[in-house]
């Protein structure tokens, strides 16, 4: 078999499979030039596997296999077994894995922190801590959807603990976050986040039959998705029940409870086949968004305008089966809104309301956000917090939530979804009014109530300032990735810029992301037919501040007719790699062909790292904050914004 001659991120997994095919590790180092050291390495792995495919899984197998490092579930697979009872085979052989100390000081002294690793080893040096304690999950490896944000809930939760008196025992396995500061938690285990290397933990901190109850909701999807597996042997979560959160992740269960809630929500169904998929995009009407269900940070998420479309994304982006449904829901053009809430079971408090400046179907991880909702009206406002009250206390919500909401025109609000954990925007709305949301939400979790910890329910009131947050993306160092805005998130930071009034806070937020515009630069434009009419006041107030305009054929057509100047391009890629425009706005359109041409524009654009707009909200925003010409913003800290009168 053929390995890849350039090495990518599957090869590894190749150089195993040709090692089960029978290659041999001279043939491998050849083709590969990985040193023979690695590569055996991964043949012990495969004369394992053949152990554990052809053999009955003796007690010594089973060591073995726990000592290369294989997974109670990869084992099961192999000797033909259910996970479980691999586990409880393991168990009856007194086979479990002992708590290593991380030695921090490189043996130059005795260490002495609470930092441990596990391994198939005989000495354990993590007897059970003593007294009240609970577990934290954190959210493993960061990853685009999920980041840095988790790790500040994490972190705040295990001081939360200890300011209550409970010893805070933190499961993590990314070095480079705080949460793993050994100094952060009482307790540090540097384990995967999966539910053998949890319950191993659990057993290992079980004191008298009664193993520590976990805090699920500070490591995003990632620890929401282990709920499950945990209620469902038995072990105790702190805060809102797996039943609570199963009807917030399950989309079925979902649609039930907010139909009996009477609170409106795109029309849309779970689908097992591409011919549902047809029929139930048919009868919602396209647009529509499909999604796999049960998905992190909008993977492989797509708008799709017509049945073409939809079968190529179901054959090409994600198979569809009974196992692994996707969903079908109308796509509602709207402005998007969200709020993080509170719930303690008899009040819900919600620290703040944030709009979306991009528009619904753009990942609420990309999108920048505004606190207060600036544009919404108080009838919008009244029943945004009515909507999340409701919510809160029907689902029964101990700790926190999160919703996001779309609103139609004047008409309609509706419920997108509920995450029943911290979001992304935990930090910044904590920032911005003042409220230390992750520590409530953790005293509410060990079970004090709001009203004893001084809140109130309802909405906190409004700050004297405007916070915005602004995604940072690193589209630069991945070449051939394209990066237009979609339901699919792709940022991998954020920036927030605050000051008093709006026009302010959007300067600075622009300046820190590196998208602001200045006046008299070059600007290509390349706008499709679906946006033309809607991008007319963007290039008013990009010729009215002497931007150089340059366009492709059609939009350039247009600026013609609107009686501005404009030089018509073919060359497109010329004119961004040659310098001439500093910026570029690209909207797609569902051809084919112009998304490819549109991927060019884009990824010149971002190898020239100059800001790049596909959505013409944020382009118009950038536009707007060039034109208010403002250099008088306040450099204050958010403490002083907070606590001091402002206009």
């Amino acid at each position: 078999g053929f390995i890849a001659a350039v090495p990518n991120d599957l090869r590894l997994w190749a150089v195993a499979a040709a090692l089960r095919r029978g290659a041999t590790r001279t043939e491998l180092v050849a083709q590969t030039s990985i040193d023979p050291w690695f590569i055996a390495a991964l043949e012990r792995i495969v004369d394992q596997e053949r152990r554990l495919l052809g053999n009955p899984l003796t007690p010594a197998v089973l060591w073995t296999s726990k000592r290369l490092g294989f997974s109670d579930s990869a084992i099961a697979t192999l000797s033909g077994l259910l996970p479980e009872q691999v586990r409880q085979l393991r168990l009856q052989h007194g086979i479990k894995p002992v708590f290593k100390m991380v030695d921090t000081c490189a043996a130059e002294f005795e260490a002495r922190t609470p930092y441990y690793y596990s391994a198939y080893d005989t000495e354990n040096e993590a007897p059970p801590l003593e007294g009240p304690k609970a577990v934290v999950l954190g959210s493993g490896p960061i990853r685009i959807g999920q980041g840095i944000e988790f790790d500040y809930c994490s972190v705040h939760a295990a001081w939360a603990l200890s300011e209550a008196g409970v010893a805070s025992i933190m499961i993590n396995s990314n070095p480079e976050t705080v949460s793993t500061d050994f100094d952060t938690s009482d307790r540090l285990y540097f384990e995967p986040l999966d539910e053998e290397a949890i319950r191993d933990i659990l057993d290992n901190e079980t004191i008298d039959d009664k193993p520590p109850a976990s805090l699920v909701q500070f490591g995003g999807q990632t620890a929401i998705n282990l709920s499950q597996s945990l209620a469902a042997v038995g072990l105790p979560i702190l805060g809102s029940s797996a039943e609570a959160i199963d009807i917030a992740s399950d989309r079925q269960r979902f649609e039930r409870f907010l139909d009996n809630l009477g609170i409106p929500q795109p029309p849309g169904a779970t689908v097992a086949s591409i011919a549902q998929a047809l029929t139930v995009a048919q009868r919602i009407d396209y647009p529509v968004v499909v999604r796999p269900s049960y998905v992190l940070g909008g993977r492989a998420m797509e708008i799709v305008g017509n049945a073409t479309e939809l079968i190529r994304y179901l054959t090409i982006a994600t198979e569809v089966t009974p196992e692994r449904q996707v969903l079908v829901d109308h796509y509602i053009e709207g402005r998007e809104c969200e709020v993080d809430a509170i719930c303690d079971g008899e009040t819900v408090l919600i620290p703040g309301i944030m709009e979306h400046v991009e528009r619904a179907g753009v990942h609420s991880g990309d999108s920048m956000a505004i606190y207060p909702g600036l544009n919404l009206t108080e009838g919008e406002v009244d029943t945004l917090v009515e909507y999340t009250t409701r919510i809160g206390l029907a689902l029964g919500i101990r700790g926190l939530m999160n919703i996001q909401f779309v609103l139609q025109e004047e008409t309609t609000v509706y419920v997108l979804e509920v995450n029943p954990r911290g979001s992304r925007t935990i930090p910044f709305i904590s920032k911005v009014t003042g409220v230390p949301v992750a520590k409530l939400a953790t005293r509410v979790m060990l079970g004090a109530t709001l009203q004893e910890l001084g809140y109130s329910g309802g909405l906190w009131p409004k700050q004297r300032l405007v916070g915005i947050k602004a995604p940072v993306f690193s589209m630069s160092k991945l070449s051939g990735v394209d990066w237009y805005m979609g339901p699919e998130m792709k940022s991998t930071g954020e920036v927030m810029g605050v000051d008093r009034n709006f026009a302010a806070a959007l300067t600075k937020a622009l300046q820190a992301a590196s998208i602001n515009l200045s006046p008299g630069m070059g600007v290509l434009l390349s706008i499709s037919d679906q946006t033309k009419a809607d991008s007319l006041s963007l290039i008013q107030g990009l010729a009215a501040a002497n931007c150089q305009l340059y366009a492709t054929e059609g939009t350039a057509a247009m600026i013609n007719a609107m009686g501005l100047p404009v030089t018509t391009i073919t060359k497109r890629i010329g004119v961004i790699n040659d310098g001439t425009v500093g910026a570029v706005v690209n909207t797609l359109s569902g051809d084919t062909s112009v998304m490819e041409d549109g991927f060019y524009i884009r990824r010149a654009a971002v190898e020239r790292r100059i800001p790049c707009f596909t959505s013409l909200d944020t382009a118009r925003a950038a536009m707007e904050s060039m034109l208010s010409g403002l250099d008088n913003y306040n450099i204050l800290t958010t403490e002083e914004y907070l606590n001091t009168p402002g206009p």
